[in-house]
């Protein structure tokens, strides 16, 4: 459960390193925290630094202070599943997304959660080395 102020580790390769939540969007029926699949609002607090040459294809997207979205992939919170079992993670992770609900970076570097497939980000568990 991502609540407001909370910190996530950002797993793609747009540059950013650490985000915090600062809203969680479209859903009041858990008072306002975010689980697995969720989308929320994101401020990137810590980033890789940008190199002097700007002119690769493959240049960092996202700086120190940018505002974005991002969906919730992993988080310490246990989740259960439908067969009973309780799933939880070491963190909290989110994966960087444009306004068209569309992924930021190019790839993906963790472990995410099955739920993702059923909550309709299957592009995400594409991409992820291991599910679980």
């Amino acid at each position: 459960m991502i609540g407001l102020k909370g910190t996530l580790n950002v797993i793609d390769n747009t540059g950013a390193l650490i985000a915090e939540c600062v809203n969680v969007l479209k859903h009041k029926v858990n008072n306002g925290f975010a689980s697995v699949g969720d989308e929320i609002v994101v401020v990137v607090n810590r980033a890789r630094p940008v190199p002097a040459s700007n002119s690769s294809s493959n240049a960092i997207k996202v700086r120190r202070g940018d505002v974005r979205r991002a969906v919730v992939v992993r988080t310490k919170k246990p989740v259960r599943r439908p067969d009973g079992r309780f799933i939880r993670f070491d963190d909290n992770a989110a994966v960087l997304l444009n306004n068209k609900r569309e992924m930021l970076g190019t790839r993906i570097g963790g472990v995410v959660s099955a739920d993702l497939r059923m909550r309709g980000w299957s592009k995400i568990v594409s991409l992820a080395p291991k599910v679980v």
